[in-house]
Protein backbone atom coordinates (compact mmCIF):
# COMPACT_ATOMS: atom_id res chain seq x y z
CA UNK A 1 0.00 0.00 0.00
CA UNK A 2 3.04 2.49 1.05
CA UNK A 3 4.57 1.82 -2.51
CA UNK A 4 0.99 2.57 -4.16
CA UNK A 5 1.14 5.96 -2.09
CA UNK A 6 4.40 6.96 -3.19
CA UNK A 7 3.88 6.62 -6.83
CA UNK A 8 0.84 7.99 -6.56
CA UNK A 9 2.68 11.34 -5.14
CA UNK A 10 5.61 10.71 -7.66
CA UNK A 11 3.13 10.89 -10.32
CA UNK A 12 0.89 13.93 -8.84
CA UNK A 13 3.69 16.17 -7.82
CA UNK A 14 5.59 15.31 -11.60
CA UNK A 15 1.77 16.56 -13.28
CA UNK A 16 1.96 19.42 -10.90
CA UNK A 17 5.51 20.48 -12.46
CA UNK A 18 4.38 20.22 -15.78
CA UNK A 19 1.72 22.62 -15.51
CA UNK A 20 3.34 25.32 -14.16
CA UNK A 21 4.93 28.30 -16.27
CA UNK A 22 8.57 27.80 -17.36
CA UNK A 23 10.98 28.55 -14.63
CA UNK A 24 12.45 31.17 -17.20
CA UNK A 25 9.15 32.99 -18.03
CA UNK A 26 9.26 32.57 -21.58
CA UNK A 27 5.46 31.39 -23.34
CA UNK A 28 6.40 28.02 -25.65
CA UNK A 29 4.79 30.04 -28.68
CA UNK A 30 8.06 32.36 -28.26
CA UNK A 31 10.52 30.23 -28.38
CA UNK A 32 13.09 28.83 -31.54
CA UNK A 33 13.02 30.57 -34.37
CA UNK A 34 9.34 31.36 -36.40
CA UNK A 35 8.52 33.10 -39.22
CA UNK A 36 4.99 34.53 -39.74
CA UNK A 37 3.88 34.30 -43.87
CA UNK A 38 0.86 33.82 -46.46
CA UNK A 39 2.36 31.24 -48.08
CA UNK A 40 0.12 29.34 -51.07
CA UNK A 41 -1.85 25.50 -50.32
CA UNK A 42 -0.09 23.32 -52.40
CA UNK A 43 -0.72 19.19 -52.33
CA UNK A 44 -3.47 17.11 -54.39
CA UNK A 45 -5.47 16.76 -51.42
CA UNK A 46 -4.49 12.86 -51.24
CA UNK A 47 -3.09 10.78 -48.49
CA UNK A 48 0.32 10.70 -50.34
CA UNK A 49 0.38 14.24 -51.14
CA UNK A 50 -2.36 16.15 -48.89
CA UNK A 51 -3.05 19.76 -49.18
CA UNK A 52 -1.06 22.22 -46.76
CA UNK A 53 1.20 24.98 -47.34
CA UNK A 54 3.91 25.90 -49.29
CA UNK A 55 7.23 25.29 -47.60
CA UNK A 56 5.60 22.90 -44.63
CA UNK A 57 6.89 19.34 -44.42
CA UNK A 58 4.74 16.77 -45.98
CA UNK A 59 3.43 14.09 -43.45
CA UNK A 60 5.68 11.02 -42.98
CA UNK A 61 3.92 8.19 -41.47
CA UNK A 62 5.75 6.35 -38.93
CA UNK A 63 8.81 8.67 -38.90
CA UNK A 64 9.62 11.08 -35.92
CA UNK A 65 9.55 14.44 -35.83
CA UNK A 66 13.40 15.60 -36.42
CA UNK A 67 14.61 18.60 -34.64
CA UNK A 68 16.48 19.65 -37.64
CA UNK A 69 14.76 22.19 -40.69
CA UNK A 70 11.09 22.70 -39.76
CA UNK A 71 9.92 21.19 -36.62
CA UNK A 72 6.32 22.67 -36.04
CA UNK A 73 3.72 24.65 -37.80
CA UNK A 74 0.37 26.17 -37.69
CA UNK A 75 -1.35 26.93 -40.15
CA UNK A 76 -5.19 28.77 -40.83
CA UNK A 77 -6.63 29.22 -44.15
CA UNK A 78 -7.41 32.51 -46.06
CA UNK A 79 -11.13 33.16 -46.54
CA UNK A 80 -10.47 32.23 -50.88
CA UNK A 81 -8.94 29.21 -49.39
CA UNK A 82 -5.87 29.64 -51.84
CA UNK A 83 -3.50 30.72 -49.06
CA UNK A 84 -2.18 29.80 -46.06
CA UNK A 85 -1.90 31.97 -43.37
CA UNK A 86 1.49 30.42 -41.50
CA UNK A 87 3.66 29.98 -38.34
CA UNK A 88 7.16 27.97 -39.32
CA UNK A 89 9.17 27.03 -36.01
CA UNK A 90 12.77 25.95 -36.61
CA UNK A 91 15.54 25.20 -33.92
CA UNK A 92 18.00 26.82 -36.18
CA UNK A 93 17.90 30.11 -38.50
CA UNK A 94 19.11 28.66 -41.55
CA UNK A 95 16.01 26.33 -41.53
CA UNK A 96 13.62 29.39 -42.39
CA UNK A 97 16.66 30.74 -44.80
CA UNK A 98 14.38 29.34 -47.88
CA UNK A 99 11.06 30.94 -46.84
CA UNK A 100 12.95 34.21 -45.90
CA UNK A 101 14.50 34.54 -48.94
CA UNK A 102 11.39 33.71 -51.38
CA UNK A 103 10.56 37.10 -53.15
CA UNK A 104 7.01 35.77 -54.14
CA UNK A 105 6.14 35.72 -50.88
CA UNK A 106 4.00 38.99 -50.02
CA UNK A 107 4.09 38.83 -46.34
CA UNK A 108 6.42 37.39 -44.51
CA UNK A 109 7.34 38.73 -40.71
CA UNK A 110 10.13 37.38 -38.13
CA UNK A 111 8.15 36.61 -34.91
CA UNK A 112 9.21 38.75 -32.13
CA UNK A 113 11.14 41.40 -34.62
CA UNK A 114 7.50 42.53 -36.17
CA UNK A 115 5.07 44.24 -34.33
CA UNK A 116 1.69 42.43 -33.26
CA UNK A 117 -0.42 44.98 -34.83
CA UNK A 118 1.22 45.18 -37.91
CA UNK A 119 1.60 41.21 -38.38
CA UNK A 120 -2.37 41.15 -37.36
CA UNK A 121 -3.54 44.09 -40.19
CA UNK A 122 -1.47 42.02 -43.01
CA UNK A 123 -2.99 38.98 -41.77
CA UNK A 124 -6.49 40.14 -42.03
CA UNK A 125 -6.57 41.25 -45.35
CA UNK A 126 -6.67 37.43 -46.11
CA UNK A 127 -8.77 36.03 -43.35
CA UNK A 128 -10.63 38.96 -41.71
CA UNK A 129 -11.27 37.31 -38.12
CA UNK A 130 -7.65 36.53 -37.28
CA UNK A 131 -6.41 37.14 -34.04
CA UNK A 132 -2.86 37.13 -33.58
CA UNK A 133 -3.02 36.63 -29.96
CA UNK A 134 -4.54 32.86 -30.19
CA UNK A 135 -1.95 32.07 -33.22
CA UNK A 136 0.97 30.24 -33.15
CA UNK A 137 2.46 26.76 -32.17
CA UNK A 138 3.88 25.78 -29.06
CA UNK A 139 7.09 23.72 -29.12
CA UNK A 140 8.66 22.51 -26.14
Amino acid sequence: MRIAVLILSVLLAHATLDAQPRRNGVDPRNTHYRVIAVVPIIGAGTPADPRRPAYAPAPAPGKAVGRTGIIAFTWQASDDNKFALCEFVAAERAALAPILADKSIAVIFEKNKAKKDDVGNALRKYKKDFDPDTFGVRVP
